[in-house]
This record gives structure tokens, sequence and C-alpha cells, in this order.
């Protein structure tokens, strides 16, 4: 008997797991995109979620020095909250109404500004080589003012959605960071309820960390925003610049809580104002500036970071930077404290071991430092060994 030359032999038949595994893929597939999809639509809740949370990290422990003052938590938490309301508002106030007023003075008084500086540049190049007159008509009706205008007038609607998008999303972080802190013990509660204790007591742990590190970087943020502010208060005054007071809040509170670029963006106020009072008084505002930078980094800062956030300057940096890439500006706040926390938290868990001696893990420094502790005494009369190591002959 002949077999049937159209019946597949048996080493070509499909297995029977292939189909399953088709359809497993698939659905994973599906799985992904859709979930993909929902992460991608709560995108901007979850980071209004993440901000809430590192705040109430950061409220946390004033309130519970509150707490054990006697105050409920709740209380103490609606008291931080105005506290820090009304630090807010008034640098908002402060800053706004000394940016309106400038703003005032520069359209006033601008061609007058423009001439002044036209007859120091020709006094000083040689005359008329500076020529402002155009540039004095951009000031007056029907220059960049009435185009500036113009161009407000029919995008009045998108700037007030903008505006009421912006106080919706301030005020649902309120929201959160409130529940967050009011109900802290709560919440953990309710965290560690689904975990065994083993993980329960690593949650906690973890927790902890994060408030501590949060907490620690804005209280040496804020001791480093005052003792700035004193400074450039009693600099700015000193050397004459308009609004001494409310330019050195600018400066204390954008250099400190503004990662990476803040020195720059606090410095170009003051320098702004000071170049249209008075532009040599510019040079002395930028040399201000820089010294106390130097200064803050090398002896203020280090001395208060210190016992509140210990973080490598390179990993703050490239914290910073991955922080601005992932979430933008808030991403690049938010970056700082969320790499002391994850510093403290490797450090915790990760196991350290003795590292060998080697030249690529010994400085210069702290070899010659080796090799001087390993010298005898010359006071008993023997001879130190040299650079090399070796005890030079001696005479006779």
């Amino acid at each position: 008997m002949t077999s049937d030359a159209t019946e597949p032999a048996h080493g070509d038949r499909m297995p029977r797991w292939v189909p399953r595994a088709v359809v497993v893929a698939l659905l994973g597939i599906g799985v992904f995109l859709a979930t993909r999809w929902v992460l991608f639509q709560l995108s901007s809740l979850l980071l209004l979620l993440l901000v809430s949370l590192v705040l109430s990290f950061a409220l946390e422990p004033a309130v519970d020095r509150l707490e054990r003052l006697g105050l409920s938590r709740g209380v103490g938490t609606l008291l931080s909250f105005l506290g820090t309301g009304i630090l807010t508002a008034a640098f908002v106030w402060v800053i706004g109404r000394l940016v309106a007023t400038q703003v005032a003075d520069l359209i006033r008084n601008g061609p007058t500004y423009l001439a002044e500086a036209e007859a120091r540049i020709n006094d000083l190049v040689g005359p008329g080589t500076v020529d402002t007159g155009n540039l004095a008509e951009e000031f007056q009706t029907g220059g960049r003012l009435g185009d500036l205008a113009s161009w407000i007038a029919p995008n009045i609607i998108g700037i007030g959605a903008w505006f009421v998008t912006l106080l919706f999303n301030g005020l649902t972080i309120a929201l959160f960071t409130f529940y967050f802190v009011a109900e802290g013990p709560k919440l953990r509660r309710t965290v560690c309820s689904v975990f065994p204790q083993d993980r329960q007591f690593e949650i906690l742990r973890v927790w902890e960390v994060a408030i501590g590190k949060t907490g620690g970087y804005i209280y040496s943020r804020v001791l480093l925003s005052i003792v700035s502010f004193l400074f450039h208060w009693a600099a700015l005054w000193f050397i004459g610049v308009p609004s001494p007071a409310a330019l050195a809040v600018w400066i204390a509170v954008v250099s400190q809580f503004v990662p990476v670029v803040g020195t720059y963006l606090a410095a170009v106020l003051p320098l702004l104002l000071a170049v249209i009072n008075d532009p040599i008084s510019a040079l002395w505002v930028a040399a201000v500036i820089l010294v106390y930078q130097q200064v803050e980094n090398y002896a203020v800062a280090p001395r208060i970071t210190a016992t509140t956030m210990a973080i490598h300057p390179a990993v703050a940096f490239a914290s910073v930077l991955a922080g601005g890439a992932l979430l933008g500006p808030v991403g690049a706040v938010l970056a700082l404290p969320l790499a002391a926390t994850g510093t403290a938290i490797a450090s915790t868990y990760l196991q350290r071991h003795e590292v060998v001696d080697s030249a690529l893990t010994v400085d210069d420094v702290a070899r010659r430092r080796s090799l001087r502790r390993e010298r005898p005494d010359p006071r008993r009369g023997r001879q130190l060994p040299d650079s090399t190591g070796s005890t030079p002959p001696t005479e006779g």
C-alpha cells in the first residue's frame, strides 16, 4: 500500500504550542500598548501626584514638630500650608511689583535712557558712532509696544485658559499634598497592609529616608536663601541699585531653588536694572554676585548641606539634567531631593567591600600622606627615606 502523497510528514506538522504562543504574544503586545496609552493619558496626573508627594515629604518634618508640641496633625498641616502660601504670595507680590514698576519706568523714560547711553558711547568711541534715533521710536506709539498690544488682544483667551490651567494644577497639587501630609500615618498603614511585615519595615525605612532627605534639602535651601538675601541686600544697597530688598529676595530664591542655571537667571534682573540706572554699577553688581557665589560654594554651602543633604556634585548635576530631560523644568527642580533619596537608599542596601590599594584608587596626595606616616621619627636618630622610599647612605 502506498501512502498518500498529499499527507504531510510528521516532522512538517506545526507544534501544538505555536498557536498558543502566538496568542499569548499578541495579548502581551495588546496589554503593553493599552498600558502605554493609559500612562500617556494619565501623565499629567502622575506628574502632579509626584510633585505632591515630594512636597509632602518636605512639609512632614514641620508638621511632625507641630504635632509634638500638642497640635493635631490636621491643624499642623493647615498652619504649614498657610505659612508656605504666605511666603510664596509675598515673593510673587514683591517681584511682580518690582518688575511692573521697572517696566513702566523703562517705557516712560526709554528715550531718555537711550539718549544718555548714546552720548556716553559716543564720548568713549567717537562722535556719530552710535545713533539710537530709530530705536527710540520703538518706545513711542506705533512701535513695538503697539505690536505687543495687537498680539495680546487676539490671544487673550489663550492666555486666560493657560492661567486657569495653571491655577487648577496648583489647587490639585495643594489638595493631594494636604492629604498626603494630614493623612500620612493612615496612608502608610494602608500601603503597608498589603505587604508582609518584613517588607513593611523596608517600605517604612525608604519612606523615612525620603522624608529626611527632602526635608533636609528644603531646610538647607532656606538657610542658604536667608544668608544670600542678607548679603545681597546690603551689597546692592551700598552700590545704589534701585529696590535692593526686592532684588535680594529675587536673587536668594531663584539662585537656591532653581538648579544649575539658577545663579545666572538670578543675576539677569539686578544687572538689567543696574545698567538702566548706572552702567558702571552693573560691573559692581556682577562682581558682587560672582564673589558671593564662590564664597557660598566653598565656605557656606558645604557646612550647611553636610548635615542636611549629602550628595556628590557630579551626581547632583547629572540628576538635574536627567530630570529636565524626562519631566522638563518640574523634573529639574525635583531631581535633587529624589537623587539624594536614591543615593541614601542605595548606600543603605548596597554591600561595601574593602578596596585594594592601586595607582587607580589612590591619588598622589593620599600616597604622600601615607608615606609620611610610615616614616620613622627623626628625633630618635634614624634617617628618613627619600621620596623613592629608600634610605640615603650614611657617610663614613
